[in-house]
Parts: structure tokens; sequence; C-alpha cells
């Protein structure tokens, strides 16, 4: 079996250890904190226990390391796992800036190893869903994507919404449209934490003419983690805070009757949810990473995909905060 090692314990580390331990062989721990480490040595004792990620890279019979340490470490902690020949499943964002993803990229390519961002929603079955609906064209032509994730908290103060929330929807709605955008502004405002950014609101134009907004967060009276696709047949909905109707398909558009003078009108017909399977998304994705390790890298079309978003929110963020394009 696959023998992985998952570097920080703390928000989301936990789960990732939990997924592991079932799927392959846990065998390492690596934490700053003597307490959080001493906690998870107890539950996992076959794993080795450490505070030196590079004491975890030098053993040999490690094949692939988890990142899940704080977002500004994600790149320097990648690329040392990359370079030590060990495969890398980095939490999201994988770097912040688009000139190291591209390193990353290009030494993944180098030492033939997996390098595989954490974009969980990928992997949820709603999501597929939804990508599913849109490949076979059932939507008709995509005209508009938009992403509301809006919660009344956790406020960070290490990164801002665009940040901590925004990738999660960018990188969906990057995967259903299958392109990049050419254009890309936010707007937004540290209300809390100066300099934090804690509303923004973003807007991307893409090549074929799409376009995507997205309302981020955590000054918000709803909790909502939803993802809107409008197509010129068809639209869609994700809400992953339905329990049970995760995607619903509206037969709503609008049309020109052949007998008008050119008059849009708007058709409204059905509206139902197709069964989505419960599948935890997490262990979907490490399901995937498991099986990139056996099967090969391919053309590395999950880290192509990961350098696409941060790209994209660098830009962002570079509009965010003033910078000229």
């Amino acid at each position: 079996m696959t023998t992985v090692g998952v570097a920080g314990l703390g928000h989301w580390g936990p789960n990732l250890a939990r997924n592991f331990d079932d799927l392959a062989r846990l065998t390492w721990l690596c934490d700053q904190a003597a307490e959080t480490g001493a906690r998870f040595a107890a539950r996992y004792p076959q794993a080795r226990l450490t505070r030196d990620f590079d004491e975890m890279l030098a053993d040999p019979e490690l094949d692939a390391v988890v990142v899940a340490t704080p977002v500004p470490t994600h790149y320097a902690f990648a690329k040392r796992a990359l370079a030590s020949g060990k495969h890398v499943l980095v939490e999201k964002p994988p770097a912040m800036r688009g000139d190291e993803m591209a390193e990353l990229c290009a030494l993944a390519e180098e030492r033939d190893r997996v390098l595989m961002p954490g974009h969980l929603l990928l992997y949820h079955p709603g999501v597929r869903k939804v990508k599913e609906l849109v490949d076979g064209g059932e939507l008709g032509d995509v005209l508009c994507v938009y992403g509301n994730r809006q919660n009344l908290g956790k406020i960070r103060t290490d990164e801002n919404a665009l940040w901590s929330l925004g990738v999660h929807d960018l990188s969906v709605i990057l995967w259903l449209l299958g392109e990049e955008p050419n254009e890309a502004w936010a707007h937004g405002n540290a209300f809390l934490t100066p300099g934090v950014e804690d509303v923004v609101f973003c807007y991307l134009r893409f090549p074929s003419g799409k376009i995507a907004h997205m309302h981020l967060s955590w000054l918000d009276p709803h909790k909502m983690r939803r993802i809107t696709v409008v197509g010129r047949d068809k639209m869609v909905v994700f809400d992953d805070m339905e329990l049970e109707r995760k995607v619903t398909i509206y037969e709503k558009a609008p049309e020109q009757p052949a007998e008008t003078y050119g008059e849009w009108r708007t058709r409204t017909g059905d509206i139902f949810s197709p069964k989505v399977p419960n599948d935890e998304p997490l262990r979907l994705e490490c399901q995937h990473f498991l099986r990139l390790i056996r099967e090969g890298p391919g053309d590395w079309k999950e880290a192509r995909d990961g350098l696409a978003v941060v790209r994209a929110l660098e830009q962002l963020q570079d509009s965010l905060i003033g910078v000229p394009a």
C-alpha cells in the first residue's frame, strides 16, 4: 500500500489523516505544536511523529506527503516534498503566486511525481453532476455562472475572503467552463481586520464571452454555499446547504417563438432534482490522489488546473488592492 505522511494537524489535517489511515498506510504525522502532535499520535500509534518536516521527507520508504499547513507555507513545503521525490497532495491554494505554482508544476513533471491541489468541491458528487450536465449540453450554451459563499464567520486574520472562500468557487467555475479568464476584477473592504478583506465581490470574463461572478463574505446573516449555472436552454443550481436537493435543474430559459417578430419571451417548465450519491467528497479526493500515484500523473491535469486557479486568484487580488493590470 502507498505510504503517506500528513503535515499539519490543525483545522483540516485531521480529516485527511482519518481518510489516509483507512485508504493507505499512514506512516508519518508532522506538526509544529507538540501537544497537537501527541494527541494524534495516540490515535494513530503506527505513525511516526515529528515536528521536523525534513525528517519526514528523509524517509526513503515514504511515498507521498499531504500538506495541510497554513496557506503561506504551502508552496515551500510542496516544493521541498517534490524535490525529495515524494508525491504531493497540497491543500488549497497550493501557492499564492502564479509563478510559484508554475514552478511546482515544472518540478512535478521533472521528477515524474503527482502534484494535486486539494480542490475538494471538484470531487463533490453534486458538482460532478453539474459538470456532467454542462459537458453533455443539457443546459445549452452556458451563458454565465455565479457563486455565493457567505456566512457570519469564521473571521480570519491571516487570509482574506478571496483566498479563504473564493478559491472553492473559483476552482469549480474554471473547471465547469474549461477556460481561463481574460478579464478579472475584485472589489471589497476590510471592515473588521485592517488589510484583510472580509467582503469581496468578483467578476470574471472569459474568451468565449461567458461571464462569472462571486460574492464572498464573512459578514452575512445567511450561510450560503451555492453555485448557479445559467444555460440558454436550462439552468442548474448546486446548493451544498441542502440536505437532499443538492442539485436542482430548472427548465427555464428565454426563447424567441417563430411566430413573433423577434421578441424574447421566457419559458418555464419542470423543476427537478436528480439523485446524487452521498459519498464523502474528501474520501473521493483522497482516492483519486492514490489512484494517480498507482497509475501515474498522466498529463498533470490536476496540477495545471491548480495553476489556472492560482493565476486567476492573483489577478483578482491585484485588482482588489489596486495594482495596475
